[in-house]
């Protein structure tokens, strides 16, 4: 046989098991709803993880040091110890903050004005925001640039906090992880469905399988029909999974907006790149061909035409 002739003749089996799911247009939606749900719910879990870091890694901040002087120390002592510490490599960058300029923030912000006035001199000392470089964005490396710059004179209290960005990369690991598992328990539902899927269909096309193997059919022509089946119900579930994913995100696009708004944030809610789109029906494609060529290799063998 030819090549061209080959590839006809897959061709005509592809589009021609395309039509009998066609055909039946109701029962071949159902699978592919089920199918489609199935493959839907990890993929919102990754959506989940995708804006999450995409949201964390704006955090630019994370790391920052406040550095806060001794109260005997003058605002050009504040802005002496700023270029010192801008002229390391581990520091990108250094603000001062006048003691006059965060009294006037904390009274704008904290509601207690009038309780500020009551104590007659500003308690608060000047202060410096210390951004580290990004190598030294790091538990580690703010921990060693916060002993420098505690050992420098008129440093009273270096204040860093960093183990909330840890507790947040440990439970994107875990859902991580966890995007990883659901996919692969779904996958094999998804093999499951289709599998019983195409054994129903077997089983309603026996005579058809029996003429085909009194007439010399092998197993192998006698199964492809059924793996171009397996392979349409993975698309078509894929599909609608896709669809379900944009359906959700438009949904909650604006409320996620408006929740980010009132934190100053201009995060919006992505959906799923191309990549992950075309991996996901890829990925659907190869679990339905998988799902029906173990059934259908199963039952097609014990076939025995009288």
């Amino acid at each position: 046989m030819s090549i061209s002739a080959y590839v006809a003749r897959h061709a005509q089996t592809l589009v021609g098991s395309l039509g009998r799911i066609a055909a039946h247009p109701f029962e071949a939606l159902m699978t592919m709803g089920v199918i489609g749900i199935g493959i839907a719910l990890p993929l919102c879990l990754h959506l989940v993880l995708q804006n999450a870091r995409e949201l964390s890694s704006g955090w630019a901040n994370a790391y920052d040091l406040s550095v806060y002087l001794d109260k005997g120390a003058s605002l050009s002592r504040a802005q002496a110890v700023g270029r010192e510490l801008q002229a390391r490599g581990d520091v990108a960058s250094v603000r001062v903050i006048a003691a006059a300029q965060a009294l006037a923030e904390f009274r704008e912000y904290s509601g207690f004005g009038a309780a500020l006035d009551a104590l007659g001199e500003n308690p608060l000392p000047n202060s410096l925001i210390v951004t580290p470089a990004l190598a030294a964005s790091t538990h580690d490396g703010t921990v060693m640039l916060r002993n420098a710059i505690v050992a420098i004179p008129d440093v009273v209290t270096v204040q860093i906090d960093t183990d909330w960005v840890k507790r947040l990369n440990g439970l994107l690991d875990l859902l991580k992880r966890v995007v990883v598992l659901t996919g692969g328990l779904l996958g094999v539902a998804v093999m499951l469905i289709v599998g019983n899927t195409i054994r129903l269909d077997i089983l309603n096309r026996r005579n058809e399988i029996e003429v085909m193997k009194l007439v010399g059919a092998s197993d192998g022509f006698a199964r492809r029909p059924f793996l171009y089946s397996g392979l349409w119900y993975g698309l078509g579930g894929a599909s609608l999974a896709l669809g379900l994913v944009a359906i959700a995100v438009a949904i909650l696009s604006n409320p996620v907006a408006r929740l980010a708004a009132l934190y100053g944030s201009r995060f919006t809610l992505k959906g799923l790149d191309w990549q992950i789109s075309l991996a996901a029906m890829a990925a659907a494609a190869v679990l339905g061909w998988v799902g029906s060529w173990i059934v259908a290799s199963q039952h097609i063998r014990a076939i025995n035409p009288s």
